[in-house]
């Protein structure tokens, strides 16, 4: 979700790990037909909120089941422009078949003249979204506990109409080590040491929003939290993989902006060495990442180092980590453009507008911002990276457009990464 998504309820999934793995059968370049790679012995990491939800559970599967859906064509030749490696897509409804679908009739297909683009590889797992907590979390004095009901989505553990709504999927050209994969989806919040939960203004009883009983069952994770080790020959690189609740549509309790800053925090903890003792993952292991292990971040994580409505500082504490390379900062042509031509919010930013990622409402709103990240371990050799989005001018702009967009309010970002393997 992103600050220009319209919001509706949620609902209930089984909690656990549901794995699904397939064995196979810069800037952008004006009118290029085909994004090229880095260069050889590079392996691109992206990121992509396609806004690939739907409104009703089931529909995301009914549209991909058939080659015709305009959206989803749109949403696969920015996949075939760009040929990611490794890729994230963020708001994909949960659901396997679905997400088969996506890559039979979608991305194996040639779209507008780009060449179909095969990933053997793919993992999908439930999401908080749209499970039903029995609590009335978001204070209304209501328990919403059936869809469609008042308040039924911030009485959620994650905000959804239905189970998965907003979920997401991993497409690989790599293997990804199943046995080794860790979910966090059930890791509590209250369990984050130091943790920013959410303080009832009406009372002088610090950090009591949420009881006890209900801090029992709320879940850091607004989605989930993935650790996905990517096979590169005898080399593994580990895909963390998260999409935090965007810091609005609440109240002075700011519940979603304290989560959206201790959702970022997990990472920053989880690479640390020593940080992430507290971690737990949905199988009962403990501990964060093994010390002097490679990774990349990669999601929407809803927070601009510098502009928003996010917490101050909260995408620092991975910009700013002295484990994290954030030196090559992915950017367009086309996202300085929209800046300049939409103004409204946009000229009052401190963070570059090169930079942006996201195409937000500008009056009223937040404006253009930089909400999707590809962050690697310190030590990776990062050898270029961007952010697909075309300048006007470009025929390719047709694939992003203005609003109402034909693909997402987000753009796909890349980095490639030299691994030697």
């Amino acid at each position: 979700m992103s600050w220009s998504s319209g919001r509706t309820g949620r609902y209930a999934v089984r909690a656990g790990l549901l794995a699904v793995a397939v064995t196979a059968a810069g800037l952008p370049a004006a009118a290029s037909p085909v994004m090229a790679h880095g260069g050889a012995g590079t392996v691109r990491f992206a990121t992509f909120n396609a806004s690939l939800n739907r409104g009703a559970e089931g529909a995301l599967r009914s549209d991909l089941s058939t080659p015709a859906n305009a959206q989803a064509r749109t949403i696969a030749e920015i996949v075939q422009r760009t040929r990611p490696d490794v890729l994230l897509v963020n708001e994909f409804d949960f659901d396997p078949v679905a997400a088969r679908l996506f890559q039979q009739n979608y991305l194996s297909v040639g779209q507008h003249g780009a060449r179909p683009v095969h990933y053997p590889h793919r993992f999908v797992a439930p999401s908080n979204t749209g499970i039903a907590s029995g609590f009335d979390l978001n204070n209304d004095g209501l328990v919403a506990t059936e869809p469609g009901t008042t308040g039924y989505g911030d009485d959620a553990l994650g905000f959804g109409a239905f189970p998965g709504q907003y979920g997401m999927v991993v497409y690989s050209r790599y293997p990804i080590e199943l046995r080794q994969a860790r979910t966090f989806q059930e890791f509590r919040w209250k369990d984050m040491p130091g943790a920013l939960l959410p303080d009832d203004p009406d009372t002088t009883a610090p950090a009591d929003w949420y009881s006890p009983e209900e801090l029992a069952a709320v879940r850091l994770s607004s989605k989930s939290h993935w650790d996905l080790p990517v096979q590169l020959g005898r080399r593994t690189v580990h895909f963390l993989v998260s999409h935090p609740t965007p810091p609005v549509f609440d109240g002075a309790e700011d519940r979603n902006g304290r989560r959206n800053f201790d959702e970022i925090r997990f990472w920053a903890d989880y690479v640390r060495p020593g940080a992430g003792r507290y971690i737990y993952d949905d199988r009962g292991r403990r501990g964060g990442l093994r010390p002097g292990a490679e990774f990349v971040i990669a999601g929407d994580l809803n927070s601009d180092p510098n502009d928003g409505d996010s917490l101050p500082d909260a995408a620092r504490q991975l910009l700013d980590h002295r484990w994290i390379h954030d030196r090559l900062v992915p950017g367009s042509a086309g996202a300085a453009e929209a800046a300049a031509v939409q103004g409204g919010a946009n000229p009052t930013h401190r963070s570059e507008p090169v930079h942006d990622t996201a195409d937000f409402a500008d009056v009223p709103g937040p404006g253009n911002l930089r909400a999707d990240y590809v962050l690697p371990s310190r030590g990776l050799d990062v050898r270029g990276g961007g952010v697909f989005w075309p300048v006007a001018g470009d025929p390719l702009s047709r694939l992003t457009g203005t609003f109402p967009f034909p693909s997402s309010d987000h753009r796909l970002v890349w980095l490639d990464l030299r691994v030697r393997r």
